[in-house]
């Protein structure tokens, strides 16, 4: 055998053996969702027992079933609601601060801006548990020196939990915006300036048409992320702010059965609609 045919083979097998282990990695990752998405039609109350197809359990997750499922007063309608107020207002909050971070820190050089930008990326790097119990130990400090100084007891509650969740989505939101920042043609603005536009004019006839993709991905980023998030929620919720993944948590804890299945796929097929979304709207 020739080197060229067997330098041709040594490729060939290497290609081979390379779509096994990405064919191996992809079924490590996306088989236990796809076996949780068909067990949710199981007829069973039991996941590890298959009895046929059925819609049921979808069906008592839009009546009170919901709620005798997880043991609880509260029912997925509430959790939902709460959720999606949440997600509403943080990513809100998070897309305009983090805006007007992204346009900060391209656009002007002040002091600090490294230690800004360093800050930036630790709700990112940072794991979620430690990011909840800083969260918890700051807002129990906070609450003891308003105690203190007002006579006035506040609680855990639906406002910190939106105060956890715009600060973590304030980063991703501000990277996604600033990366947009960096590949505008900053003469677009100057010929803007040139004709006469003041800054404030600038930025709504030339910047925001040109990075608003980017803001809503940013947005859309923040929704999902704050949708779907467990661990900052766990620590900063109070009583009367169950929300959809704490509402899962409690079904899980009371009983295992396809409902649980079926509200996660309602959840991922939501979370995978809105990425989708975030990313058509950032290659327009």
């Amino acid at each position: 055998m020739t080197k060229t045919k067997l330098d041709l083979l040594v490729r060939a097998t290497g290609k081979k053996w390379l779509l096994v282990q990405a064919a191996l990695a992809f079924a490590f990752l996306y088989l236990p969702i796809l076996i949780l998405i068909i067990y949710s039609f199981n007829a069973s109350r039991f996941n590890a027992v298959w009895r046929g197809f059925t819609l049921d359990w979808y069906r008592s997750l839009f009546s009170n079933a919901g709620a005798t499922i997880a043991s609880s007063s509260a029912g997925i309608f509430p959790a939902l609601n709460n959720s999606l107020l949440i997600a509403a207002i943080s990513t809100a909050l998070a897309t305009i601060f983090g805006t007007m971070l992204a346009l900060a820190l391209e656009r002007f050089h002040f002091p600090g801006r490294k230690a800004v930008e360093a800050l930036l990326f630790l709700p990112i790097i940072m794991p979620e548990i430690t990011i909840g119990i800083s969260l918890l130990v700051f807002f129990t400090l906070a609450f003891r020196i308003v105690e203190n100084l007002t006579g006035i007891r506040l609680n855990l509650g639906l406002p910190t939990v939106i105060i956890g969740h715009v600060a973590f989505n304030i980063s991703f939101v501000t990277i996604t915006v600033r990366a947009r920042l960096s590949e505008l043609d900053p003469q677009l603005e100057q010929a803007a300036f040139d004709l006469g536009a003041n800054e404030w004019r600038t930025f709504w006839r030339i910047t925001f048409p040109l990075i608003s993709p980017a803001i809503f991905s940013g947005a859309l980023l923040a929704f999902t992320l704050s949708l779907d998030d467990f661990v900052v929620t766990f620590f900063t919720t109070g009583v009367g702010s169950m929300t959809l993944p704490l509402f899962v948590y409690g079904m899980i804890k009371f009983a295992v059965t396809p409902a649980i299945n079926a509200i996660s796929t309602l959840m991922l097929f939501a979370s995978l609609l809105l990425v989708v979304s975030s990313l058509k709207t950032k290659n327009t």
